[in-house]
């Protein structure tokens, strides 16, 4: 029977819970703004981990650059911050990444929105 949750699933839980807070605590860099950490993604080797952020206010990839830049440099600062915090024998390479999945999720939910109401005026049962 396979393992529910894979070591590099758990890994990635884990540097998803402690980046989020080293970023808003210890990164002081006012062109960072508002960062979420939307998710992680460890390789199977616990090398690498893609850590995928969104930014307030910055809803595309351009607008995310600068920010996503600052993060890359401090890749390192909070990768020995997260050395000295887990008991793990390797702590993984942070890449960070803009994670267009909650902007691409909130144009699908306005597309089926203008659809359902499209759908709705022509045949006319329109909310009264």
């Amino acid at each position: 029977m396979a393992r529910e949750f894979g070591r590099s699933q758990r890994v990635g839980d884990y540097l998803k819970r402690e980046l989020a807070g080293m970023i808003q605590t210890r990164l002081r860099d006012p062109r960072l703004g508002m960062v979420s950490v939307t998710d992680v993604k460890v390789s199977r080797d616990i090398g690498y981990a893609d850590v995928y952020v969104t930014f307030l206010n910055r809803e595309t990839e351009r607008d995310a650059k600068e920010p996503i830049d600052v993060l890359n440099k401090a890749a390192g600062y909070l990768r020995s911050l997260l050395a000295k915090d887990a008991q793990m024998r390797t702590t993984p390479k942070l890449r960070f990444k803009f994670d267009t999945s909650v902007r691409r999720g909130n144009l699908l939910s306005e597309l089926i929105d203008k659809a359902v109401e499209s759908d709705q005026r022509s045949n006319g049962t329109g909310k009264e």
